[in-house]
């Protein structure tokens, strides 16, 4: 069984910059770590090779400096990973993001199952698994908060959704895109002798050479088909204090009242 987690880099810090023309986030400017949601896709995903057998592969699409947090894939137990990095790539929305991870999945050869966090922390869509799974044709659960039953002989998979108003169980058949909520486990640290391995690893880049079957046309900015116009910090909000004094505590409370009245809040 062959299993592709997509991770995300995404920023370790609250102080981002924008490119002052596209409007896109400068990733190369910032430290950066594996989207938090990614890990226990990662861990889900190692549980299940161990369980029945098979291999994890990492993918992300990035700047070269996302190399590291595939390293920390590597380091949890993923068996290989791959670097999606090039400018023809950078500025992609959710659509073109997933547009290329899924020419990417495709170059990768077969494969039965897809993990993805529910959501990356900056951008907070979680749009991009579906999107692969739409870009595939492939069936999709998202919300998945346990895996029930995985058969890979018969090919299908039981997993449970966590839903506002409960649990909801669902089956699909294989190969299938899931997306999975921070309730399916605990994801592991890195292992010691991964760590070293993972070090030494000769991660694989590939630009859109590499997806031959792929149209330059649907890459990057220019196939986004959702653009920022405006990047902007919200006004900082203004107040004041005002301080109600009294003797007593009855006396605080109606002046309280009266000042409440005043400003129309009662």
């Amino acid at each position: 069984m062959r299993i592709i987690v997509c991770i995300k880099s995404v920023p370790n810090t609250v102080e981002v910059q924008f490119h002052p023309e596209t409007k896109t986030l400068m990733r190369d400017q910032v430290a950066s770590t594996i989207n938090p949601f990614d890990l226990y896709a990662i861990e889900e995903a190692l549980r299940l090779v161990e369980a029945h057998g098979g291999s994890v592969t990492a993918l992300t699409m990035g700047p070269p400096q996302a190399e590291q947090e595939l390293r920390d894939a590597l380091a949890m137990g993923c068996d290989e990973a791959i670097l999606l990095s090039s400018p023809a790539f950078a500025g992609a929305d959710t659509w073109a993001t997933a547009y290329t991870l899924a020419q990417a999945i495709r170059q990768l050869g077969p494969c039965d199952l897809i993990l993805c966090g529910k959501q990356a922390i900056d951008g907070d869509t979680g749009q991009v698994g579906p999107g692969i799974a739409n870009q595939l044709g492939w069936p999709q659960i998202t919300y998945v908060s346990r895996i029930r039953t995985l058969d890979p002989q018969a090919g299908k998979i039981v997993v449970e959704r966590l839903l506002e108003e409960g649990t909801e169980v669902v089956e699909a058949r294989l190969p299938a895109v899931l997306t999975v909520l921070k309730d399916i486990n605990t994801p592991r640290d890195p292992n010691p002798r991964l760590l070293r391995r993972a070090r030494r690893a000769e991660i694989p880049v590939w630009d859109e050479s590499a997806l031959p079957n792929a149209e330059a046309r649907f890459f990057g900015l220019q196939g986004s088909p959702t653009q920022v116009v405006r990047v902007f910090s919200p006004p900082r909000r203004e107040g004041e204090v005002a301080w109600i004094t009294g003797s007593m505590p009855e006396e605080i409370a109606e002046r309280l009242a009266e000042h409440l009245h005043q400003e129309g809040f009662i």
